[in-house]
């Protein structure tokens, strides 16, 4: 397993194992900056959202890595705004605009609920995931998918979908995995991609992840990205410095025990927990 190592999704496209979040990278030249050096060092599967307000940046960095677009894997997010077919049709014309490519490799619904729909989320998802079929079927998306849903919004969904979720993407880091909802994105054979898998840092404070970093001459945020691996999550870390981009990058050289990778999945809130979906205030 390396960087170039790939998972295989329910329709056949592969994607790397390995991604590059871009969550609060500013949309500007230093954020362009980051993630071009990123795609320099060997990053091919670049993560962001319209909601993060950067798919410019990752357009322009694009274009200034200079590596052939068939090589990347690019994945955005429908924002919580966008409601009904025509506004999503809308919206992903527009990432493709700002993002500078022909078609998407990944697009998410970003929430299942947002506040603004909240009294008619069925209906939202609906068409929102209307919408990003006919653009699969018209092959500008490789592969769509969902991200923090829970069991009721997955089952709810699936009642409509004419194309099942290839992805699912919640918060899973050391201490905070949602078995149910785990168990449930994989019985509908959906891949796991964990966000925020260093927990915004709250892993540098954990003695027992700094005792097994120790152990194999690591840093803290190897072991956990290798954890998410070994568990069969797709990770995202999100770095803007050169250095740490490769040091997150070098985590396919040790392989942590059974009796390790239990340890930390069952560090039960010192890494935080993730947001209820049904009453995020946004």
């Amino acid at each position: 397993m390396s960087i170039n190592s790939t998972y295989k999704l329910n329709n056949n496209v592969e994607i790397p194992k390995l991604g590059y979040g871009t969550f609060q990278t500013p949309d500007d030249d230093s954020g362009a900056e980051a993630i071009a050096k990123a795609i320099e060092i060997g990053y091919r599967h670049i993560d962001t959202a319209q909601s993060y307000r950067n798919e410019e940046s990752v357009g322009k960095a694009i274009k200034l890595a200079g590596v052939d677009r068939k090589e990347l894997f690019i994945t955005t997010k429908i924002a919580n705004a966008i409601d009904g077919y025509d506004n999503t049709i809308q919206s992903l014309d527009e990432s493709l605009e700002k993002l500078g490519v022909d078609y998407l490799d990944l697009v998410l619904i970003h929430w299942p609920s947002p506040q603004r729909f909240r009294d008619h989320w069925q209906q939202r998802n609906r068409e929102v995931w209307r919408a990003m079929e006919s653009y699969y079927q018209q092959g500008k998306i490789r592969a769509i998918g969902i991200s923090n849903f829970r069991t009721h919004h997955i089952n709810e969904l699936l009642k409509t979908a004419t194309i099942k979720p290839a992805v699912h993407q919640i918060r899973l880091c050391p201490g905070d995995v949602d078995a149910q909802t785990v168990e449930i994105s994989r019985q509908h054979d959906m891949l796991l991609e964990a966000y925020s898998p260093l927990a915004q840092g709250l892993i540098f404070k954990v003695d027992e992840i700094q005792a097994i970093a120790d152990k194999y001459s690591k840093n803290a945020a190897q072991v956990c990205l290798r954890w998410s691996l070994q568990m069969g999550f797709l990770p995202l870390p999100k770095s803007v410095t050169v250095e740490r981009m490769q040091a997150n990058m070098d985590i396919f050289d040790f392989e942590l025990t059974v009796d390790e990778l239990n340890l930390l999945t069952n560090l039960t809130g010192k890494c935080g927990e993730s947001k209820d979906p049904d009453t995020v205030p946004f």
